[in-house]
């Protein structure tokens, strides 16, 4: 897969899930002490924390996903930050002393969100800094994608 087609297909399940979130019935409701805004709070799919603040910053990293697909460059820079930032969520949602599991109580980051953020930040690493840029070579007329390791 390349790395154009991974925030490509990342920038769709981001949109499907932010909008999710919006929906009756996809979440279960749910409440926490340390999360001050309200609006929206339950677990989506009954599994993961979310309110209205987290999903639209699901919509938003869809929509990122979607533009930098448009491009190998953009699509590296993209894996590459949403490996970072996943990873640095994942951390925050460790730390319930500094009420960082929650970012300040805007965003819930705990319970299963922690190891989703694990993995979609080792997936986005592999794409961003393993996995070399796709290149387009022309020989004799007809292009062909390859890619590097």
């Amino acid at each position: 897969m390349t790395t154009q087609r991974f925030a490509l297909i990342f920038g769709i399940i981001f949109l499907v899930v932010g909008a999710a979130g919006f929906i009756p019935g996809m979440t279960v409701e749910h409440t926490h002490p340390d999360v001050r805004v309200t609006s929206g709070l339950g677990l989506e799919l009954g599994l993961f924390p979310v309110n209205v603040l987290h999903n639209i910053v699901h919509l938003l990293f869809g929509v990122w996903g979607l533009v930098a697909a448009r491009s190998a460059t953009g699509a590296v820079a993209y894996a590459k930050a949403v490996a970072i930032i996943y990873a640095l969520l994942m951390v925050m949602g460790f730390i319930p002393a500094l009420n960082l599991h929650t970012t300040f109580g805007l965003i819930p980051l705990y319970g299963n969100d922690i190891w989703l953020h694990a993995l979609l930040a080792a997936i986005a690493a592999y794409f961003g800094f393993v996995r070399r840029a796709d290149a387009t070579v022309s020989t004799a007329g007809t292009t062909r994608t390859t890619t590097t390791r």
